[in-house]
């Protein structure tokens, strides 16, 4: 670690999921644990995690976006966003609805510091450092309230970020302290890796490459990613591989059988 390393406000000893991420995407802002972590990975397999899932992903949440302001949502938060990348949520969703209003939420500092550049000059728009493992902070965090009207549907986006989060921290209870805050009309859009279609040997590979990461990585079932969406109504197409989510809403990414997607709708009790 270098001295300048020792002076930032987060250890980067350990590998960053959003900086990995960053990494994979031929971002800039990850360090020496992060490529190594990340290097493992794509040793392990190929471009399969390094490029093809995360590019899957991208596109669906840039897809799902798209879809949601044009079905009338103006109000976005991003839980887990990762570093800026190009097509972020504020600049999709802005396209449409120019008075979009969006919070990106990520518990890695750095993200915050490259937010608030990239955000300077949009009123609308914020970026806070808050943990989903906590979703009483975020609900009541005083920049989200700022901008987010919980008396108006809000869509959730929880893109590649619930495999980041173990059992024991109840990913099914996270989820619904956000769901009980939401009024009728407001959407979850989510992506979650899945345990149905990858070889058992590779599955493996990713785990230990993640294993001393900030946040360990879980594989899960596509029934166990269907309750996560429990108190929800999933929209047409379902729950599918990303690739094959409303394909027509924006540009397509590469197809892997390692994840399920879907948006879906709070309606009425």
């Amino acid at each position: 670690m270098s001295i300048d390393d020792q002076r930032l406000p987060f250890d980067v000893s350990k590998p960053s999921p959003a900086r990995m991420y960053d990494y994979f995407l031929g971002g800039k802002d990850n360090y020496a644990a992060d490529r190594e972590a990340g290097d493992r990975v794509k040793a392990a397999l190929g471009e399969v995690m390094s490029h093809d899932i995360v590019w899957e992903n991208r596109r669906f949440l840039q897809r799902a976006v798209r879809f949601l302001a044009e079905s009338g949502i103006e109000q976005f938060i991003d839980l887990g966003t990762g570093l800026p990348t190009q097509g972020n949520v504020h600049e999709i969703a802005q396209q449409v609805v120019p008075g979009a209003r969006v919070v990106y939420v990520d518990n890695d500092p750095i993200v915050l510091a490259h937010g608030r550049a990239l955000l300077a000059t949009n009123a609308t728009t914020t970026v806070i450092t808050a943990d989903v493992r906590e979703p009483e902070a975020i609900l009541g965090n005083a920049d989200l309230r700022a901008l987010i009207d919980f008396s108006r549907p809000v869509a959730v986006l929880s893109v590649a970020l619930f495999h980041f989060i173990r059992d024991a921290e109840r990913p099914a209870d996270i989820l619904g302290t956000f769901r009980a805050r939401l009024r009728p009309g407001s959407y979850l859009a989510l992506s979650h890796l899945t345990t149905d279609g990858p070889p058992a040997d590779e599955l493996a590979q990713v785990v230990d490459a993640y294993k001393n990461a900030t946040s360990p990585i879980v594989f899960r079932p596509r029934e166990e990613i269907r309750a996560l969406f429990d108190g929800f109504e999933i929209t047409d197409p379902g729950l599918i591989r990303p690739w094959r989510w409303r394909p027509g809403y924006g540009p397509e990414g590469p197809r892997t059988d390692w994840l399920y997607a879907g948006v879906a709708r709070l309606n009425e009790a």
